[in-house]
Formats: C-alpha cells, sequence, structure tokens
C-alpha cells in the first residue's frame, strides 16, 4: 500500500520533524505547509480543537487532506495547567525556556516539592482534515512527574523536566528519539492516526 500524504499544518518544525520520525516515509509522507499561510490563532478551549482549526485552515488553502496536532501538559497539582495553553504558558511569544522556569516557578509557589505532588501527564491529540469535510481523530496519553529541575539536551518543549512513568527515571530529553517516541504522547496519538487512516476509518 503506497503513502498516504498529508500537509503537515504545524509552522514548529521540531514537532515536524518528530511526527515524520514517529510515522516514517512509509505510512505517511508529511507535505510542507505552504510559507504563504499565515499563523492559525489557536484559541479552542481543547486540544481536539486547535488541531481541528489548524488543520481546517491548510486543507482549505491547499485543497489537500492535512495533518495537525495539539499538545497539552496537565499538571495536577496546578489544577491541569498548563493545558491547552502549554506552548504559549509564560506568554504569546515564550520560549521553551521561559515556559518550564514558569511552570517550576508555579509548583514551588504550589508547595509540589517531592514526585507525589507533581504528577503530571503529555496529552495529544492528532487529526486530519480531508477536502470533504471528513475527520479522523486519535489521542495519545503518557503519564510522568515533573522533574525539580531541567535534564538533557534532546527533545523540545518541556521534554528536560518530564519524567515518565514508564521510562526509567530519565527525562523525555535525556532519551533518544526512538527511546522517546516509543513511550511518548505524541508517538501514540500518531501511530493511532496511521492505523486509522490505514484502516479506512
Amino acid at each position: 500500500m503506497s503513502a498516504v500524504e498529508l500537509v503537515c499544518a504545524s509552522a514548529n518544525p521540531d514537532k515536524v520533524a518528530e511526527i515524520q520520525a514517529i510515522l516514517g516515509p512509509a505510512e505517511v509522507v508529511l507535505l510542507p505547509r505552504p510559507s504563504t499561510v499565515p499563523e492559525v490563532a489557536e484559541d479552542a478551549p481543547t486540544l481536539e480543537g486547535n488541531a481541528r482549526l489548524k488543520a481546517a485552515a491548510i486543507c482549505e488553502v491547499t485543497g489537500l487532506p492535512a495533518v495537525a496536532d495539539d499538545t497539552g501538559l496537565e499538571v495536577d497539582a496546578l489544577g491541569g495547567a498548563p493545558g491547552v495553553r502549554s506552548a504559549r504558558y509564560a506568554g504569546e511569544q515564550a520560549t521553551y525556556a521561559d515556559n518550564v522556569r514558569k511552570l517550576l516557578t508555579e509548583l514551588l509557589d504550589a508547595g509540589a516539592l517531592d514526585a507525589s505532588g507533581r504528577t503530571a501527564r503529555f496529552r495529544t491529540v492528532a487529526l486530519v482534515r480531508y477536502p470533504d469535510g471528513r475527520e479522523v481523530a486519535a489521542e495519545g496519553v503518557v503519564e510522568g512527574v515533573i522533574a525539580p529541575s531541567p535534564r538533557g539536551d534532546a527533545g523540545f518543549g518541556y521534554d528536560p523536566v518530564f519524567v515518565p512513568v514508564e521510562g526509567d527515571g530519565r527525562t523525555f530529553a535525556e532519551m533518544s528519539g526512538p527511546e522517546k517516541h516509543a513511550i511518548s504522547h505524541r508517538g501514540r496519538a500518531f501511530r493511532a492516526l496511521a492505523a486509522r487512516l490505514a484502516a479506512g476509518t
């Protein structure tokens, strides 16, 4: 069976590279987002809603099937924050380091000092939108805890402070790409999405 071609709605090169690494070119070929397409306002109240906004916008412009995802880090001690605001937690122009710094500060302010009080999960929703309006979506979740300080140089976003429960104590940023993708939220979401696409659902 030939690979499915999808226009990738993300403008984040780290995320695009990770998605392609997870899927592999044999299953899904990601076509680049047209450079002329402006940023899509991610103002939906849910991860699925934001993924839908992005995929629908790219699909409408290109006339081709488009794939988008949205990811949130849900920290229990912070009432599920940053959640849908994860990428913009420290402000609209926040860097990865800005967001991590704010997260660690908020946890200290909340009195969450040991691992039992720093439980969290990453959640990703991946969604494909077709020109005829059909959609296929899948979700991936991984449980973990927030480390007291960043560790590791790989990955991006909150990876340096997220320690997955199913791992060996390392943060995502201390793992190789394949190690991370095997258990990550994004890996699970996109493998589930690829399986649904292959099954024609």
